[in-house]
């Protein structure tokens, strides 16, 4: 019941980030091969043309060849213009496609291709990346100041987002992740003490996967995937840490010690019921205790026990 509770609390303090605006399509696009074979026969038969015209005119043509002139003229400067619309898309990126300020679509598939000239094309990658935050320090649920940092895997799975719903978008993840983080650490205590409740150090796997949870819904709006996050470092900042350890160290002690007592007095009675049962001695009440003592004293000690010789009587 509390872990539930727990998970509704987060669930209600993850921020509502704004719904994006806008959204990844393709763009349409021709054969690089193709358009490269068709600029360069453009301007080699305007270099052509060229040459036949200026032919023209130191032969008399007059009119005809200043016509030629300026159709070759046209042809090169076409061919030329057709080649700033080439453009090479290398596997694990994406293009992201502009034309007079408008989104008209991005590239994804990997090769030579050609789209208008006159768009901007930007570069994203879309690998996966990896994004560790620095050592934090922040109080846990219980005020405790403690050290943690974590690592973040990721990709960009909307380019479209990535680009034009926030200034930049790595910048974006690494503060976003550093905030939920935080946000986490703060949540949970580092340490449950026996109670039945999540904490950072006891249950790594459930609280990693709610910091996943929490990044994700933070980065969404910017067109990234979170693929995993994991704690990566976890201890008591400095100034408590002797404390604390002295603290688990005593917690320690006390389950041995407990642990010992239980076998011992398993132990005692077993001897006991032994000794009834074939009838070695008689014992009554008072000479029970001092055996049950005795055996306690030798099985729970912590230092080896010196054995001492009764000449008289138990008692004497």
């Amino acid at each position: 019941m509390a872990n539930t509770s727990s998970g509704a609390t987060l669930e209600a303090a993850v921020v509502d980030m704004p719904a994006p605006r806008t959204g990844e399509h393709p763009v349409r696009a021709a054969n690089g091969f193709v358009m490269l074979g068709v600029a360069t026969a453009l301007t080699l038969g305007g270099i052509a043309l060229l040459v036949v015209g200026i032919a023209m005119l130191a032969s008399g043509a007059g009119q005809g060849g200043i016509w030629v002139g300026v159709a070759s003229i046209l042809m090169i400067l076409l061919g030329f213009f057709l080649y700033f619309g080439l453009t090479a898309v290398a596997p694990g990126e994406a293009r992201v496609v502009q034309l007079l300020g408008r989104y008209v679509g991005t590239l994804r598939t990997p090769g030579f291709q050609w789209v208008n000239p006159i768009t901007v094309r930007r570069r994203v990658s879309t690998r996966i990346r990896n994004h560790e935050t620095d050592v934090t320090k922040v109080n846990d649920a219980d005020g405790n100041p403690i050290q943690i940092a974590t690592v973040v895997v990721w990709q960009v799975q909307d380019t479209a987002q990535a680009v034009f719903e926030v200034d930049d978008f790595v910048e974006f993840v690494a503060i976003q992740a550093e905030t939920a983080v935080r946000h986490i650490a703060g949540s949970y205590p580092y340490d449950a003490h026996g109670e039945p409740r999540l904490s950072l150090r006891d249950n790594a796997d459930e609280i990693n996967e709610r910091l996943s949870t929490e990044i994700s819904a933070r980065v969404a709006s910017a067109g990234v995937k979170v693929i995993e996050s994991r704690i990566i470092h976890l201890a008591y900042a400095p100034e408590i840490a002797h404390a604390m350890l002295r603290r688990q160290q005593a917690g320690a002690v006390v389950a041995a010690r407990q642990r010992i007592v239980d076998g011992a007095v398993g132990m005692v009675e077993m001897a006991l019921a032994k000794l009834a049962e074939h009838n070695v001695v008689e014992l009554d009440e008072e000479r029970k205790a001092a055996m049950v003592s005795n055996l306690l004293v030798v099985l729970v000690g912590d230092r080896d026990t010196q054995p001492v010789v009764n000449t008289g009587t138990l008692y004497q």
